[in-house]
């Protein structure tokens, strides 16, 4: 059944960060469901049989194995994420859902912090809410543009 249970988790969480879960691979399931499937794959190929010498066919499928086996993050709506987060801490504090509903945005304390995060965020290409717009019509447009940009994403497909 794919990882869609585990997109549904997460499909609607922006973070306190104002990252979308939805367009992470650890939290939507498309890592770990694409690890299953190049598994798949390597060993349908014989690949252990005919790999250069040089690989280590048995320590790489240890490493697909390890992937595998990793929870999907629940996201931090749901207690997963930093433990100790700052960014959580002061959203929660000040009663808004994430940092762009902030009337104290050149205050922030935690803005070298929630820099670092976005950036790493766009660099593996999340999606990060940075306005103070609707919530669920930014997840819809995102979703949307998932599929329009990946419409064979795993995440979009049947189950098998």
């Amino acid at each position: 059944m794919l990882e869609a249970k585990a997109f549904e988790n997460v499909k609607n969480q922006i973070g306190f960060c104002g990252i979308w879960c939805g367009s992470c691979v650890v939290g939507n399931g498309v890592l770990r469901e694409l690890t299953k499937r190049y598994e798949e794959i390597l060993k349908g190929y014989g690949l252990e049989e005919w790999a250069p010498k040089d690989f280590d066919f048995k320590e790489f499928m240890k490493g697909l194995a390890s992937i595998q086996a990793m929870p999907s993050c629940q996201g931090c709506l749901k207690g997963d994420g930093k433990p100790n987060c700052e960014i959580r801490a002061c959203a929660s504090n000040k009663s808004i859902a994430d940092c762009s509903e902030c009337n104290q945005p050149t205050a922030c304390k935690n803005i070298e912090t929630l820099q670092k995060m976005r950036t790493g965020a766009r660099q593996a290409n999340l999606l990060v809410k940075t306005e103070n717009v609707d919530r669920q019509e930014l997840i819809d447009k995102w979703t949307a543009e998932l599929k329009s940009i990946w419409p064979c994403c795993i995440l979009f497909l049947p189950g098998k």
